[in-house]
């Protein structure tokens, strides 16, 4: 019977991450395991390993708490993640590392919270024979095989408090106010937090925009006496027939995207030169901050129980999955094999446009 399991998490932070780790400890501690928690992500289990013990003392009080008490980073010797649809095959040397120092400490199975550059290492190091369960983690919300990931609702909450605040002063003003938030390939967040927080123009990675047709719909507003606008743009929206804009990237490295509402703007006032004053906000590493919002949490604490239930039920190479009202377990392989993206038919595409809000298309 397993007794020892080590919890990791990699990629980058979300606010509900404290409160899964909590939860795993709390639920599996009274079951007779024994767990370690591995710092740096994959990391701390390369040499020379990062590790600590976790008891239902050192998770006290963290589950309302933001970050992660592992710390986390999203590059190193275990990246298997390029970019949307490319993977890294992780050298053998480092895979047999890996496995190595988890029996010589002797983890029989780990928890591995992650995205899925994170799953798609898991998997890898699973197909070593290392009993691994995953927890879906991406703030995004793109992971495949489930309904949703935790810290997304944080996100889309902290997005939309921004909107209400750039909505008075854009209106002040008379200005058109670009907000740009997270979403690399997929923009669930801008979707949500643009319907929510009454954006008049929503940018998405699935949908190329046309400049010239958001140039008319802008004078349009103005016509008909909206002086201002508020646009959400997601960072890795694009151009028909353009590239993604990025903050540069290394080998092995997953791109950095960012800074898209800048070339927007660069570009209007380029095509329409004086007919607009505008403005951007860039939300960034805002959205991972602060404390979960209470759907998070609840979440997350579901996941992290699952999580050991799957453990005890032996259910390896599984990924922890929330579908309707119920957490199931999925293959990792299916998880991470394509991004879950926003489609033309998603109901908030649909009602978005229902009411007016334009997609740049």
């Amino acid at each position: 019977m397993i007794k020892k399991i080590g919890i990791l998490n990699g990629g980058g932070d979300v606010q509900p991450l404290n409160a899964v780790i909590s939860s795993i400890v709390k639920s599996g501690v009274h079951r007779g395991f024994e767990f370690i928690g591995f710092e740096k992500g994959w990391e701390g289990v390369l040499s020379p390993m990062l590790y600590r013990p976790l008891d239902l003392k050192s998770v006290r009080g963290i589950s309302h708490v933001g970050g992660t008490i592992l710390g986390t980073v999203n590059k190193g010797r275990f990246t298997s993640k390029v970019g949307a649809g490319e993977t890294n095959n992780i050298p053998d040397e480092i895979l047999n590392e890996a496995k190595s120092n988890l029996d010589k400490i002797g983890v029989e199975a780990l928890i591995v919270i992650g995205g899925d550059g994170t799953l798609g290492g898991a998997l890898q190091l699973a197909q070593k024979g290392v009993n691994i369960i995953g927890v879906p983690k991406t703030i995004d919300n793109d992971l495949k095989s489930t309904d949703k990931t935790f810290g997304f609702s944080t996100a889309v909450d902290i997005a939309t408090e921004a909107l209400d605040r750039i909505h008075t002063t854009a209106t002040s003003h008379d200005r058109v106010i670009f907000v740009e938030v997270m979403g690399r390939h997929a923009g669930w967040i801008a979707l949500n937090s643009g319907l929510a927080g009454g954006a008049d123009m929503i940018l998405l990675p699935e949908i190329p925009f046309d400049y010239q047709k958001i140039i008319e719909f802008l004078r349009k507003r103005k016509e008909t006496g909206y002086r201002s606008s508020v646009v959400v743009v997601s960072e890795g929206a694009a151009a028909k027939q353009g590239l993604v804009t990025t903050m540069g990237g290394g080998d092995l490295q997953e791109v950095k995207l960012g800074g898209i509402s800048n070339t927007i703007i660069a570009t209007i006032d380029k095509m329409a030169p004086g007919e607009f004053e505008l403005r951007n906000t860039i939300l960034g590493h805002v959205q991972r901050g602060g404390s979960p919002n209470a759907e998070d949490r609840i979440l997350a604490k579901q996941y992290g129980v699952a999580a050991v239930d799957a453990i005890e039920k032996g259910e390896f190479g599984m990924m922890v999955s929330l579908r309707g009202d119920h957490i199931v377990t999925v293959p990792i392989a299916d998880a991470v094999d394509q991004l879950k993206l926003v489609t033309l038919d998603a109901i908030a595409v649909d009602t978005a446009k229902k009411i007016g809000v334009f997609f740049g298309d």
